[in-house]
């Protein structure tokens, strides 16, 4: 147990209290690791957001079974409350509870405490040590942003004199998932700014990797031109604001080693090349295609890379969510290749996927009871987070918010449709993240979580039902301060002529927040013949009649700030053999079914590749079995995509801040 997290629990002696109040502003208590640790010694925390739902969880979960002299779900809870209020608590807690204070302040006292707030909880453990070690002295607010760019993310801006230090420094924070805060970005760009690299988007490039990734692509394009090789990539229309041109050393061996993971992996995309590319020098040719062979030999590069580097059990959810957009790069690229040339490394990519779904399996079984209480003011960690991150957004400036949902858009479906509308759309980008979907992973189950903002137990009487989407959706924004006429929720839409009636409901002026379904992947999905390399195509074409572009600059040009993501994605899947059991099963999924009592579930025959996963959250009379890996209830040996269970491309989904030009 490292030092950070052994301060944090010695604060919760074992067997002092069954009841503990939290007082914790600034959710230190929520960071996976802690829980983990926390649940191990027999403690559940319970965030305090709403007085009548955690009354409800804790006397009906917690409370019975202790007054009964059973153990219950947890030998003792915690109350964490956001704040130091504890008049915001009802007063019979405030009596019963053990009351516990815990602050950055009083952790970090020789930081300031208004620049380590604004870190990440995943750094607190490096910073705790490097407090205790090294900060001799109290340090003013410039002084700490010295102290962390140096002690966390190992950059000291005053040595950065030459642009490939910088570009080094640049490159290898963003391949580690490490971007620097916006407040540590403006301060390098501050002590940058008079020298040689002043003329940079210094800030912009240190904080979004969006904008590092576009920026280095267009001077990869630029780069290549030297040769006499021009991008087949849309030129910037002159009436829209374009990214500056910067100059990336690409020659320099700090620069191209990076430079090269990003193109195996899929960050960066190779450029189309003449037929003959003799003349170039050969560590240029990994961002060149010049024949079906060569992109093939980048996706089986990419396998390797990915497979050697597949997250273990003590990974975060940050690790995991990194790992599926790697990975859906490389399957989006696969599944874009012709059938001869992807033939030889299927099988390789088929492997790759089976390894990362155990992997995340072994993970889920650990970690998975600590996501849902995750704090969500940076982004999302599970799908019910969605509305009050978006919440947070429009508090902070962002009067209009528009959230897509795909239905079951999976990871590498959306690599695909954006880099149809990179080439398509001139100054489109989109800032890309992931987060998780519930257990198990169907549209009534995680869709439903999404629109509403509360766990599937909190929806227990429609948990098989989308119907109730509209009005808890228009529930949880009311409970934000909105009025009924200024939320809209429309669903069903996939094709052009639609969208004259959206924009109707849109371009109204007391519209604030708009809920939109968009559910042709799913009928893709669902009448798919073959496998998702055939739904590439099919994608394909949908994006080819300019829906999606239409539908992005709509929301744009009516002045909403656009979130994208899914409910679930899919996968490809084989039969295992159909479960005949009548109406023992009441939710029925082709990787998924689930029981209403524990003796109808058992009913399950032992020569089925399934197992159970009673995931937290789920009402306790919901009970899933699921398919084996890969495997699906539908007859032995039928291919099939499909979706429900446990699986990286099933369980974690994009979660997508599109940025559109006003005008094209």
């Amino acid at each position: 147990m490292s030092a950070w997290t052994d301060r944090i629990l010695q604060e919760f002696p074992a067997d002092l209290s069954r009841f503990w109040i939290a007082c914790d502003p600034d959710d230190l208590l929520l960071d996976e690791r802690i829980l983990h640790e926390l649940r191990d010694r027999g403690f559940e925390v319970l965030p305090f957001e709403d007085s009548i739902a955690f009354r409800t969880e804790y006397e009906e979960r917690y409370r019975a079974a202790w007054d009964r002299g059973e153990e219950g779900p947890a030998h003792a809870l915690i109350l964490q409350l956001r704040g130091t209020d504890l008049n915001a608590l009802p007063w019979d807690y405030v009596r019963m509870g053990r009351k516990v204070s815990l602050s950055l302040a009083d952790l970090f006292p020789r930081l300031s405490y208004g620049v380590i707030r604004q870190m990440d909880s995943e750094h607190h453990e490096t910073l705790f040590l490097a407090h205790n070690r090294h900060a001799t002295q109290p340090l003013g607010e410039g002084a700490t942003k010295d102290f962390i760019l140096t002690h966390i993310f190992r950059i000291s801006p005053y040595l950065l004199s030459r642009p490939e230090d910088f570009w080094r420094e640049v490159l290898r924070l963003h391949y580690r998932g490490a971007g620097l805060p916006e407040l540590l970005a403006r301060h390098v760009e501050g002590i940058l700014k008079d020298s040689r690299l002043g003329d940079l988007p210094i800030a912009e490039l240190l904080s979004s990797k969006s904008y590092m990734v576009r920026a280095v692509q267009d001077a990869w394009g630029r780069f290549l031109s030297q040769y006499g090789i021009r991008s087949d990539r849309r030129p910037i229309d002159e009436t829209v604001e374009a990214l500056p041109d910067v100059s990336v050393p690409f020659e320099h061996p700090d620069v191209r080693v990076i430079i090269d993971t990003m193109f195996l992996e899929g960050a960066l995309q190779p450029v189309g090349a003449p037929s003959s590319t003799a003349d170039l020098p050969d560590w240029v040719k990994v961002g060149l295609v010049d024949d079906p062979h060569a992109l093939s030999k980048l996706v089986s590069a990419g396998v390797q890379k990915i497979a050697a580097d597949l997250p273990t059990v003590e990974a975060t959810h940050r690790d995991w969510v990194e790992m599926a957009r790697r990975l859906g790069e490389v399957i989006s690229r696969f599944n874009g290749l012709n059938a001869g040339v992807a033939e030889p490394i299927e099988q390789q990519v088929r492997t790759l996927q089976r390894d990362a779904d155990e992997r995340l399996k072994d993970w889920l079984f650990q970690h998975f009871a600590d996501l849902p209480s995750l704090p969500a003011a940076k982004g999302p960690v599970m799908v019910h987070h969605v509305p009050r991150y978006l919440a947070l957004r429009r508090n902070a400036g962002e009067e209009r918010v528009a959230l897509l949902v795909f239905d079951g858009l999976a990871m590498d479906q959306w690599i695909q449709i954006r880099e149809h509308l990179a080439a398509r759309v001139p100054g489109f980008s989109a800032e890309e993240g992931g987060c998780f979907a519930w257990l198990p992973t169907l549209t009534s189950v995680s869709r439903q979580a999404l629109f509403s903002g509360l766990k599937p137990r909190e929806f227990a009487n429609s948990i098989e039902t989308t119907a109730r989407e509209p009005s808890l959706w228009d529930r949880f924004w009311q409970e934000n301060g909105l009025r009924k006429s200024e939320i809209i929720y429309q669903k069903g839409l996939k094709r052009n002529e639609q969208l004259a009636e959206l924009q109707e409901a849109i371009s109204r002026p007391a519209t604030k927040v708009a809920g939109i379904v968009v559910d042709m992947i799913d009928e893709i999905v669902h009448g798919a013949m073959l496998g998702k390399r055939g739904i590439a195509g099919q994608i394909g074409a949908w994006c080819d009649t300019g829906f999606v572009e239409k539908l992005f600059l709509l929301l744009a040009e009516q002045g909403y700030v656009i979130y994208l993501t899914a409910d679930h994605g899919n996968v490809d899947a084989e039969g295992i053999g159909r479960l005949s059991q009548g109406v023992v099963s009441e939710l029925k999924g082709e990787r998924v079914r689930a029981y209403r009592s524990e003796t109808l579930a058992s009913s399950v025959p032992a020569d089925i590749d399934a197992f159970r996963f009673d995931s937290p959250g789920l009402p306790p009379d919901f009970l899933p079995l699921y398919a084996g890996t890969r495997g699906a209830f539908v007859p032995k040996g039928d291919q099939i995509v499909a979706h429900g269970g446990i699986s990286v491309e099933e369980l974690i989904v994009p979660f997508i801040k599109i940025n559109m030009p006003k005008a094209i």
